[in-house]
């Protein structure tokens, strides 16, 4: 008897998840097979490539776990990842400016065109996720000071997430002809990989963190790299320690120019007051040196943070302490400087736009003009569908750089770049994209830091930026 109870019970149950699921199996005909749920985890927005509608409240968001005290930049969160893929394309890009960015030559308007390759790929399970972007190529241009040459960017992030604690490994490589700060424009030229739909989500590492290039009298190509490796655990229901540390280079190809390495420890405290609210404190030691100078600046500062951030709406960071300075030469006689420094940003997604700011105060490595200095770093964004096919880009970003120590009765150098730019960009079908911009460069400063007695002290140079990429439909790895 309960063999024939059992029996029935079982056909019961089958009948009804057969009845229950029909309609789901018919969706999925002349579909792949579905993949195991234990499978099916990560983000990919659109595989089509196509046009979505700009109203994007409707995503799905994971929260960002990133620490308020680590190296990485907050962000709003990520899109629910559905598969593993990579994706690759090519593309063309052109920018026509009215004078060199050598502040030394002044040879009327010229124009460089890029044409290169990019691939990005974001493979993950249950607790880890690598992804990362490419983009290589060449340029072809017919200033006589930058002539034709190549280009490449590389970002990489291997995250790992447990229960009680957090990995991270970032590494962020580029050799560009011209400073970083302000490539591309409103493009995207100077992101690495395949953007719009299918952009793989990579974790950035702060301004703070990376070598600076934001002196545009820093004329030449040049390579940097910056390497991070954080572990964060948790010691309590809301209390977590965050160690980290950066590598950075920045290597100049042209002579006149002063690279440099820098050295960055990190450690800090987070604590979570509410599930939006945290407190945090943290400690940076940075040490920066010249190869083939003399001189080597270490730089020790503790910051007092505040975050809140509510998941695809708002992310904000702000953070400031006491700063200390040292030389291995003296700078007007002087081995040690208090100062101060801190960081900001604010981050927020309005139903059809969003807005990004960034603020940045304290000794970087001097950005290939400096022996070490004291930065400023402004930053803003803004996005926003224009009609169902537009969108348009506004971006300004400025940069003050002096000596870390005034010299009595002289004066100090200083350096200022300002860098606003405006697009539009347009989704075509098929995994076409394509954008169109403006840019102006201007750089002010104190002192002829070209080394040339035509250049002054003050540059601009206004450039219209076009770019059109194409990438092929992605391949879905799980």
């Amino acid at each position: 008897m309960k063999t024939w109870k059992s029996l029935l019970t079982g056909i019961l149950v089958a009948a009804l998840y057969g009845f229950c699921a029909a309609p789901l199996w018919a969706q999925q005909e002349g579909e792949e097979k579905p993949k195991p749920a234990a499978r099916v985890l990560l983000p990919l927005p659109d595989l089509s490539g196509e046009q979505q509608d700009s109203d994007q409240g409707n995503e799905t968001m994971q929260p960002d776990r990133g620490p308020l005290s680590g190296v990485q930049s907050a962000t709003l969160g990520r899109s629910e990842l559905r598969h593993s893929y990579w994706v690759s394309g090519i593309e063309y890009g052109n920018t026509t400016q009215s004078s060199s960015t050598n502040l030394a030559s002044n040879p009327g308007w010229t124009t460089t065109s890029y044409l290169n390759g990019d691939l990005s790929l974001v493979e993950a399970s249950s607790h880890t996720t690598f992804s990362t972007s490419y983009t290589g190529g060449g340029f072809f241009s017919n200033d006589p000071v930058q002539g034709n040459g190549k280009f490449q960017e590389l970002a990489m992030a291997y995250e790992i997430n447990q229960r009680r604690w957090q990995a991270l490994f970032v590494d962020e490589f580029s050799y560009l002809p011209q400073s970083a700060f302000g490539f591309g424009g409103t493009t995207g030229l100077a992101f690495p990989g395949v953007s719009g739909t299918l952009a793989v989500p990579l974790p950035q590492l702060q301004s703070v963190f990376v070598p600076g290039q934001t002196v545009l009298a820093a004329t030449g190509p040049r390579y940097s790299n910056a390497s991070a490796a954080q572990v964060t655990y948790a010691v309590s229901r809301r209390g977590s320690i965050t160690v980290g540390a950066v590598h950075g280079l920045l290597r100049f190809i042209d002579s006149g120019n002063i690279s440099s390495d820098n050295e960055i420890f990190n450690a800090g405290y987070n604590y979570a007051i509410t599930r939006k609210n945290s407190l945090g404190m943290v400690y940076h030691l940075s040490t920066f040196h010249y190869p083939g100078n003399p001189q080597a600046v270490g730089d020790q500062s503790i910051q007092f943070m505040y975050g809140r951030r509510i998941t695809g709406r708002l992310a904000l960071t702000i953070a400031g302490g006491p700063d200390l300075s040292s030389f291995r030469v003296p700078v007007n006689g002087s081995k040690r400087n208090i100062s101060g420094s801190g960081v900001g940003s604010l981050f927020y997604a309005f139903r059809m736009s969003s807005i990004g700011l960034s603020y940045a105060h304290g000794v970087s490595s001097g950005s290939g003009i400096f022996t070490g200095a004291r930065t400023d770093q402004i930053g803003v964004g803004w996005d926003r569908p224009l009609t169902r096919q537009w969108r348009g880009h506004l971006n300004f970003g400025y940069a003050r750089n002096a000596q870390i120590v005034n010299i009595n009765g002289l004066s100090s150098p200083v350096s200022n770049s300002w860098t606003p730019a405006g697009g539009i960009s347009r989704p075509f079908g098929g995994g076409a994209d394509f954008s169109l911009g403006y840019q102006a460069l201007i750089q002010s400063s104190t002192s002829l830091f070209c080394g040339a007695t035509n250049c002054g002290t003050s540059h601009t140079t206004h450039q219209v930026q076009m770019r059109f990429q194409w990438h092929l439909a992605p391949r879905v790895l799980r």
